[in-house]
């Protein structure tokens, strides 16, 4: 939520300015006027000196360490649920700026399958999670439900029916299968009578400085087969872990067996 991010860093700052200006300026004149009696801070003062380390450590951690994210859809199932709460790298794509996201210092890049959290160029001010397809360079084609890239075909295996949970639930029945690309698989849904045709099927040119992203759940996400390429500007880091599962519509709430789990 860019909203956060901005009162983060303008909360920082405001309780920064006040208590070096009280250090530099306030206190010393405080001390003249006080003579062999301590004059009381102001309240503002105090609260400032309070709350700025606090807010200093947690926008470090947050823009630059990592961040924690919902998953509020079902559009990377079966790989995260709705109600997981993740964890997000914040340096594995690059050091960058909060607020304007802007690099400033380049440290690596996606990898084909890594899941990354984005902006979306439709929607600047939210945060979408999705899987890398297609790196700079790559021709990607999406037919019949199967990936193309650069002319070679993903492989893929039926491992059964899904069996969804709380929110999750209206994906029960859907085909479970793994889906296995250069070097790393992972598991994807596809509800064989989605609709009467195939849901977009194209072919995508992705041009240098962007991506090409998808999310697992084949048939029920907003993805790049619809909006084009992602630039890289808009990345904001790797899913690399899944702290917590809340899901107030399945029994029990939380799924303690998801606590901890890598993203893969």
């Amino acid at each position: 939520m860019k909203w956060f991010e901005t009162a983060l860093v303008v909360l920082t700052l405001l309780t920064g300015v006040i208590w070096l200006l009280d250090k530099l300026v306030l206190a010393k004149a405080r001390a003249r006027r006080a003579g062999l009696l301590e004059e009381k801070e102001p309240i503002v003062v105090d609260y400032a000196k309070a709350f700025f380390p606090v807010l200093f450590v947690v926008l470090i951690l947050r823009s630059f360490v990592s961040e924690p994210f919902r998953i509020p859809s079902s559009s990377m199932m079966p790989t995260l649920l709705i109600g997981d709460f993740i964890l997000v790298n914040k340096f594995s794509y690059g050091i960058r700026l909060p607020i304007t996201n802007k690099k400033v210092i380049d440290i690596g890049e996606p990898a084909r399958g890594d899941v990354v959290v984005f902006r979306p160029p439709q929607h600047p001010d939210q945060d979408w999670i999705k899987r890398v397809i297609g790196l700079p360079g790559d021709t990607v084609e999406f037919r019949d439900n199967q990936i193309f890239v650069n002319g070679t075909p993903f492989e893929y295996q039926r491992v059964g029916t899904y069996e969804g949970a709380g929110r999750g639930a209206e994906m029960t029945g859907a085909s479970l299968y793994t889906e296995q690309m250069p070097g790393r698989s992972h598991d994807i849904l596809h509800i064989d009578q989605a609709a009467p045709f195939h849901l977009g099927e194209g072919t995508f040119h992705v041009p240098q400085g962007h991506y090409f992203v998808m999310g697992d759940n084949r048939d029920r996400s907003d993805d790049g087969r619809f909006w084009g390429t992602l630039p890289e500007t808009q990345l904001r880091g790797k899913a690399f872990l899944i702290w917590m599962n809340v899901d107030t519509a399945a029994p029990g709430w939380v799924d303690w067996g998801r606590i901890g789990q890598s993203i893969k």
